[in-house]
């Protein structure tokens, strides 16, 4: 019915990007918590960053319509890898997710809810097994996003600077209108995208909490972020690196507005 096609086009489109490296033993599991959350028309863009497992054989064996499979011939990295998959994504709302957490139900219309408000939408999360919250690794206090705090952007800034604020890519969602200032990821940013996500989304005032748990995380010996402190040498060298990212996203946000429509 023509009621209904119209209804269709206008509902909006979500593109799950997704950056796989040897990731065979979770992934399946991951992906089909995703696909049973996600529409008809929706995607899973997988960028494989050149494993030497059967990471890929494992996504394509799922046989979904839904999942774009991209094989990468070198490694990368993880950040250079969620930005292929963000770039190729072709979707109104882009949700992130590693390969090895499990989304919780309700996600999808949770974080589209929320980055269709303000452009950028980032949720809580829990352990995978037990439920239990993250906790700093700087406070050892229980780490959770609140939704009164969505614009205190500045003061999200020094909490990042800080590493004290829970921002996690795999609990994020960035409106298509938005990827200007994400895309491309600075040539400096050499890890933690989502701090770099997080940082334009409040530099630019974009930024929604989601008080809600949207995904399960799986903790084990080969996840690229961890809850555990580092040394002064790299905390420092990565604190450097996120204030030449407020820089960046500033610059970015100013070009924006000075650029005719």
């Amino acid at each position: 019915m023509p009621h209904d096609d119209a209804t269709e086009e206008a509902r909006p489109r979500v593109s799950v990007c997704m950056a796989a490296y040897n990731g065979a033993r979770y992934i399946e599991e991951q992906l089909r918590s995703i696909l049973s959350e996600l529409e008809p028309g929706d995607e899973v863009v997988v960028v494989d960053d050149a494993s030497t497992d059967d990471t890929a054989t494992v996504v394509e064996a799922l046989g979904d319509p839904r999942v774009r499979l991209h094989r990468e011939t070198r490694n990368e990295g993880y950040v250079r890898t969620f930005e292929k998959a963000m770039t190729r994504a072709t979707g109104d709302v882009l949700m992130l997710a590693d390969q090895d957490d499990l989304w919780v139900e309700g996600r999808r219309l949770a974080l589209l809810v929320a980055a269709a408000k303000s452009g950028v939408a980032a949720s809580n999360l829990v352990l995978l097994g037990t439920g239990e919250s993250l906790r700093s690794p700087v406070t050892r206090r229980v780490w959770r996003l609140h939704s009164a705090e969505s614009r205190h952007a500045l003061r999200n800034e020094w909490r990042i600077l800080a590493g004290v604020i829970p921002y996690f890519g795999c609990a994020m969602a960035v409106r298509r209108d938005v990827l200007d200032l994400v895309l491309p990821f600075p040539p400096f940013l050499t890890e933690s995208h989502d701090l770099w996500i997080a940082t334009v989304a409040n530099n630019a005032r974009a930024m929604t909490h989601v008080d809600a748990v949207t995904v399960k995380r799986r903790l084990h010996n080969e996840n690229a972020s961890t809850p555990r402190p580092r040394s002064i040498g790299p905390v420092l060298r990565a604190r450097w690196m996120l204030l030449r990212a407020w820089r960046e996203a500033s610059r970015r946000r100013r070009s924006r507005v000075r650029t005719p429509a």
